[in-house]
């Protein structure tokens, strides 16, 4: 359904700081890393599609997170999701909702919410019940 996501960032290199521990957390790998652009993105090792995208609005605008967006990053288990989440508090995440059930979503929604350091909001969520 998705070809990418493109989140904008006005620090990109501490943006970069962040994000690069955190998807390797949840075993995602680069695809393409250019400071002169500058923009990253990053893949399932197994696929080319979707990828994740930070970088520096095309408009030359300063970027601002948008009111009812979020960006739902799937983990392979919920221990991920656990970790990932203490590793984006450490790299300067705020919390928004610790990990936990969600059975107002589903039975194994095992979530949780942040901000990264430029107040992008983020989900980290496995639907498995492991």
């Amino acid at each position: 359904m998705l070809s990418h996501v493109f989140i904008g960032v006005n620090q990109f290199e501490s943006a970069l700081a962040f994000y690069q521990p955190l998807m390797a957390a949840l075993g995602l790998e680069v695809k393409f890393l250019d400071h002169q652009h500058p923009w990253a993105g990053w893949k399932h090792p197994e696929h080319e599609r979707p990828l994740f995208v930070i970088g520096r609005p095309f408009d030359g605008e300063p970027a601002a997170p948008g009111n009812g967006q979020m960006f739902a990053l799937l983990a392979a288990d919920r221990a991920t999701v656990d970790r990932a989440h203490a590793l984006a508090l450490s790299l300067g995440a705020h919390c928004e909702g610790p990990p936990g059930l969600r059975p107002h979503y589903h039975a194994e929604y095992y979530g949780s919410y942040l901000r990264d350091p430029e107040g992008n909001k983020l989900c980290l969520v496995c639907h498995h019940d492991r």
